[in-house]
């Protein structure tokens, strides 16, 4: 890891399974600024590196994000207050100054990092996550929650809306009426709440958390292929947007023509030999099956 890091560390196992720790624990892992360039860098820079093969997120401490700190000076999210952008112009130029720093949502640019990495990414939700430290685990692919966690979308409480594009994947994850009930309430759930409405995968004790999503984690990519897996990721979340069975017909033939012509070939060779597979496939090098 880069010493270089004042919020984040992280650790990498001999599988390939990348432990990130937000570690900022005496302000419960609040999310600043700094914390959000940290952790959108490592998204998109470390993370992509072929030795991780999966991302477990975690909290140092008792917390796992308390949410944005609010005590820092200025506009504590970080924004230009002297811009006033039309939605034409910000869409036109959102990955440009005064707005790509000044109006886009720090927490945004961090879960479309997440979203975008083809590699599993895992929550263990340790403690409290409430704001940002909810929406973030969104763009996770699954979570797993501490009997000690609890969870909060408590814009409303704040006068803000729903931000690192929790409105994108709160719904699709524990359908519309519910995220509408959490978000319009504001209220903190408990652990089990959280389960009951879909939103984390499985509760565990404290001390079993970690182990349990570094285990799942493991059971994912050990003896897979990783061009197989990344592929698998894509195609399931750009099928959430797709018109019509065609469009997925077309990418899933394409990432089937690539991998049957790569690692496929060893898997079916494995399989008839009845031998582990020694897959050779990098996710850094997928072919492309999406048109631009």
């Amino acid at each position: 890891m880069s010493d270089s890091f004042e919020t984040i560390s992280w650790t990498i196992d001999d599988d390939g399974i990348a432990t990130l720790v937000l570690d900022r624990p005496d302000q419960l892992n609040a999310f600043s600024v700094t914390m959000a360039r940290e952790l959108t860098e490592f998204f998109e820079v470390h993370a992509h590196s072929d030795e991780i093969r999966a991302v477990v997120v975690t909290g140092a401490g008792r917390a796992f994000c308390a949410g944005m700190d609010l005590t820092g000076e200025g506009n504590v999210f970080g924004l230009d207050e002297s811009v006033r952008p039309t939605p034409e112009e910000f869409a036109a130029h959102y990955d440009e100054e005064p707005y790509n720093t000044g109006v886009r949502d720090t927490g945004g640019k961090l879960t479309l990092a997440i979203h975008s990495l083809p590699k599993p990414v895992i929550a263990a939700i340790n403690g409290p996550a409430v704001g940002i430290g909810a929406t973030m685990t969104l763009a996770m692919d699954t979570r797993l929650a501490s009997t000690k966690a609890r969870i909060g979308f408590v814009f409303g409480r704040l006068g803000i809306v729903m931000e690192a594009c929790s409105s994108w994947f709160l719904p699709r994850i524990v359908g519309p009426a519910q995220a509408l009930e959490w978000v319009y309430s504001a209220d903190i759930l408990t652990a089990e709440q959280a389960r009951e409405g879909r939103l984390v995968r499985s509760l565990h004790e404290p001390d079993e958390l970690v182990p349990a999503a570094q285990e799942l984690a493991r059971s994912w990519v050990k003896g897979r292929s990783a061009a197989g897996v990344a592929i698998n990721k894509q195609l399931i979340y750009r099928g959430l947007g797709a018109a019509k069975p065609l469009d997925q017909h077309l990418m899933d033939s394409l990432g089937m023509y690539y991998t049957s012509i790569g690692d496929g070939k060893e898997g079916v060779a494995a399989f008839l030999e009845k031998r582990d597979p020694a897959f050779t496939a990098k996710a850094s090098e997928l072919p492309r099956i999406v048109a631009d």
